[in-house]
């Protein structure tokens, strides 16, 4: 069903913890499938300098976890904002079909994480992009 990639990040996650003294947290659940992850950012002027997850859920939720983790440490927060869950789904070499939520959980944990920054620091939240996720498959 997984293909090596996605076992080795489930097998393997990158950045998986809790940031104490986060500046920023997301947690975003999806109540069909039970899967919920959260996101932990902590940052220095407008880079994401560090990024942990927790996340309870199947193996594409901890494989989509780590990835989106990966790919968002070190990027400002506009760059981080941009990751889509096909991008997500992509650096894993494919989810499969009924798993492509999971990549969607993952942008939506970050997106969350951010605002909640944005929040704490006087900003407006972003607004999400209408459309912009894959449909959730179960």
């Amino acid at each position: 069903m997984y293909n090596e990639k996605v076992m080795d990040h489930f097998e393997h996650p990158r950045n998986q913890g809790v940031i104490e003294d986060a500046d920023g947290t997301g947690e975003v659940g999806n109540a069909q499938c039970g899967d919920i992850m959260k996101i932990y950012l902590k940052v220095e002027g407008d880079v994401i300098t560090d990024v942990k997850f927790q996340t309870f859920g199947c193996g594409a939720a901890v494989a989509s976890s780590s990835m989106a983790t990966e790919l968002i440490k070190g990027r400002t927060l506009e760059e981080a904002w941009e990751l889509s869950n096909k991008a997500v789904a992509e650096a894993l070499e494919g989810l499969p079909p009924q798993k492509l939520h999971c990549s969607v959980l993952a942008e939506e944990a970050i997106h969350a994480a951010i605002n909640d920054y944005r929040v704490q620091h006087g900003l407006e939240a972003w607004e999400e992009k209408k459309g912009s996720h894959a449909e959730h498959h179960h």
